[in-house]
């Protein structure tokens, strides 16, 4: 067999045979989606500054100021995970160091950190896969194999849980409703890294308190981490760059209108499972469904949500889970079985998302190294300083 090339090197040409496929990606995209992910977090910064400066309020009091001395009375000095005690290094004495200074006005660049962390190990996973293919096949047929394997399995094995085939799924926006094609193209991206940094900094400003929004943002890791896994272990050709014969269209990228998330030389075009669109929609909606307060009212406990709140928040909670499936199958970028594996990931990782605490002593000790006291988040002073005047 003959090897595909990946859609980095090549793009769809339209053909007088080819159906509507609705209009691509605006070739805006290529420089446009850096600056709004850059303007969110930059926003995000801001708005999740810290406010008050009252030093009694926070963890992050530092005593003895007027001896130039400076420790975290509250610090935690360790955490116990599955039986193991976690150790962390005290780096306070460095709190009055201005890069420390900085920090703690503006404590969301440490989960600006993270994500540049998580997106350092997602760019080797393409190179890790290819080391990891014999090399006599190469992993282009490697993952088409997978691919194929795929379609094997969802329509003939398990086609009591597939019913409807992609191809048939695309089909049917290509024939009916392009219209609806042409969004689901132009937010095939922005619902990816755009949406989830706003939903980050969304929660970090809303969550009740940090462990809440920790909890949301160790899930989203740890799934994180677990696809990366699979991606080197088993690469999967999307159904876009399947042959024609299999019926599937590649209506994102046509012509040059092309996203730097989708088409850069770090992205990995055989990451289809478990999908990452479909791992963050799932957290995502299942955040929305928590912060709505329905499940709250469920088991008969208050609420301060009002109904046409809660109602809001829980149609986004089913609604946009959907909408991520839909734009990620009708678009070719994904198989069923992608957002199904994703659901399993996200479950598990949402159940043993505290095995990550283990890497706090990293954490405390990269704060050393630099000299840098760690910051106190303010998610949850908003509640705190409504408590603070009833």
């Amino acid at each position: 067999m003959s090897a595909i090339p990946t859609m980095a090197t090549t793009h769809f040409i339209r053909t007088a045979d080819t159906p509507d496929l609705g209009k691509p990606q605006l070739a805006s995209h290529s420089w446009l989606e850096p600056i709004v992910v850059v303007g969110i977090m930059l926003a995000s910064l801001i708005v999740n500054r810290r406010r008050d400066s009252s030093r009694s309020r926070y963890l992050g009091t530092y005593a003895s100021l007027e001896e130039g001395e400076a420790h975290l009375d509250d610090l935690p000095k360790s955490e116990t995970v599955c039986g193991l005690t976690v150790k962390n290094r005290d780096s306070s004495r460095w709190a009055h160091h201005i890069h420390s200074r900085i920090l703690q006005k503006f404590p969301f660049l440490v989960e600006m950190f993270y994500w540049i962390m998580n997106y350092l190990f997602y760019s080797v996973t393409k190179a890790t896969a290819q080391w990891l293919s014999p090399a006599d096949i190469g992993v282009v047929e490697v993952a088409r194999g997978h691919a194929i394997n795929v379609l094997n399995f969802e329509h003939k094995t398990a086609s009591w849980l597939f019913p409807i085939h992609e191809a048939d799924f695309q089909s049917f926006f290509i024939r009916n409703h392009p219209s609806i094609l042409t969004m689901f193209n132009r937010i095939y991206s922005l619902i990816h890294i755009p949406g989830t940094v706003l939903y980050l900094s969304w929660y970090y400003y809303v969550a009740k308190n940090h462990a809440s929004f920790a909890l949301a943002r160790r899930t989203m890791t740890l799934g994180n981490l677990a696809a990366f896994l699979v991606f080197c272990v088993y690469p999967l050709m999307p159904p876009r760059l399947l042959p024609d014969s299999y019926g599937f269209y590649d209506t994102v990228r046509q012509g040059n209108a092309e996203s730097i998330w989708v088409g850069g030389k770090s992205v990995n075009q055989f990451a289809a499972m478990p999908s990452l669109h479909f791992t963050y929609a799932f957290v995502i909606g299942c955040t929305f469904l928590h912060h709505s307060g329905f499940l709250q009212r469920l088991q008969r406990k208050p609420t301060q949500k009002s109904p046409l709140t809660e109602f809001g928040f829980l149609t986004l909670a089913i609604c946009y889970p959907i909408l991520v499936l839909s734009v990620i199958v009708a678009t070719a970028n994904h198989y069923w079985l992608d957002a199904v594996v994703a659901l399993f990931t996200v479950t598990l990782s949402y159940h043993f998302n505290r095995i990550l605490i283990l890497l706090l002593p990293l954490e405390y000790a990269l704060c050393w190294c630099l000299r840098l006291a760690k910051p106190v988040p303010t998610t949850g002073d908003r509640a705190w300083h409504r408590a603070s005047k009833m």
